[in-house]
């Protein structure tokens, strides 16, 4: 039987920065990618800085493709309302902040941003969706495309090998049947589990180097408490609208979506205080002032 394996966002703060186990990243993005990528360096940047959850949602990772081309990969994990705009604003940072000071803008990184989710987000029957820039006439219909002294500039064929490319996993759309790699991978990121008989690039690796049952008992303790998180991430997540469309039977939509984000966020920092989760983790997670939630 088939263990159960660490989740991939616990994984990504605590373990795939290790260059020792750089293996399992390269798997997963070869396959996605449909090219072989090697892994040069995790990049320490500004933004990997910022919050500790932050770090624990998002890893920035400079790559080598096939070609020999330079790239910039960012892996996101996260539950947020305005996630397009997330995506875009931290694709656009990571430009700014890898652009050396009075380089000339050619010089821009080319940006693959891969965002894993586990919630669901727009409306598509699809579970991978990828996105590029392309500047189409409006009378003609006809694409733009690069000249030759552009392409040799840019060292690229086309627009979109230059502007930043986002790719959307949506994981509660897959249907657990893998019909090549990249589902086996998929499959993986969805069930935390590799099937015997998977033969993706990196899942082997995974299956050795992300196993529960390896993990010791602190590090185990610290796994099952950012699970506990997760979960109640979910329910605030989803309280938000819950409690919100009920309000807003009686007293108007708007309002009542109000009400009901208040209402949810209070219930469940009510609950993560009851099961003993530290308040400091718990004022970060809902936004909600220390001085508040002691009087819960």
């Amino acid at each position: 039987m088939s263990r159960k394996l660490i989740s991939f966002d616990w994984a990504i703060k605590k373990i795939l920065r290790s260059k020792a186990n750089f293996g399992i990243l390269e798997g997963f993005l070869s396959e996605l990618l449909f090219t072989d990528i090697t892994i040069l360096e995790v990049l320490e940047s500004e933004s990997n800085q910022e919050l500790e959850n932050s770090k624990s949602n998002r890893v920035d990772i400079k790559v080598t493709d096939s070609e020999k081309r330079i790239l910039i990969i960012e892996i996101q994990y996260s539950r947020e309302l305005d996630y397009l705009q997330r995506i875009l604003f931290a694709s656009s940072k990571v430009i700014s902040e890898h652009l050396p000071k009075g380089a000339a803008y050619s010089e821009v990184s080319k940006v693959i941003s891969i965002n894993i989710l586990y919630f669901d987000f727009g409306k598509g029957d699809d579970y991978i969706y990828h996105g590029t820039t392309h500047f189409i006439g409006l009378h003609n219909n006809s694409e733009l495309q690069l000249s030759t002294e552009q392409k040799r500039l840019y060292k690229s064929e086309k627009i979109a090998d230059i502007y930043p490319e986002y790719y959307l996993i949506e994981i509660r759309n897959f249907n657990d049947i893998a019909k090549d790699t990249l589902d086996e991978w998929i499959y993986f990121l969805k069930n935390e589990i590799v099937e015997e008989g998977f033969t993706a690039k990196g899942l082997k690796q995974a299956q050795e180097t992300l196993d529960v049952l390896k993990m010791n008992e602190p590090e185990r303790v610290a796994y099952e408490l950012h699970q506990k998180e997760l979960h109640h991430e979910a329910s605030l997540y989803e309280s938000t609208f819950v409690l919100g469309k009920l309000e807003g039977i009686d007293e108007g939509i708007e309002k009542g979506i109000e009400k009901g984000i208040e209402k949810g966020i209070l219930l469940t920092a009510k609950n993560m205080k009851q099961l003993g989760i530290d308040i400091n983790m718990i004022a970060q997670a809902t936004g909600l002032p220390i001085a508040q939630l002691t009087d819960l």
